[in-house]
């Protein structure tokens, strides 16, 4: 992961798991987990996964572009 090289503070992630089978989906997300955690980075991801989206810390759901309750 090239552009992790730096140690940047945010880690940006478009639908990280997209198009793989859950288990290379599971190793991805392990790794990115792993990264934020051993460089102290705020990963922001977006996912239509709900399984996906159970390990962050907090979820910001949209409808339409907007945040929903």
């Amino acid at each position: 992961m090239p552009s992790l090289i730096n140690r940047p503070k945010l880690i940006f992630a478009d639908e990280p798991t997209g198009n793989l089978d859950s288990e290379n989906g599971r190793i991805v997300l392990d790794q990115l987990v792993d990264l934020k955690n051993a460089h102290g980075a705020t990963l922001i991801m977006v996912t239509h996964n709900p399984e996906i989206a159970r390990v962050a810390d907090r979820v910001l759901p949209l409808k339409d572009g907007r945040l929903v309750d």
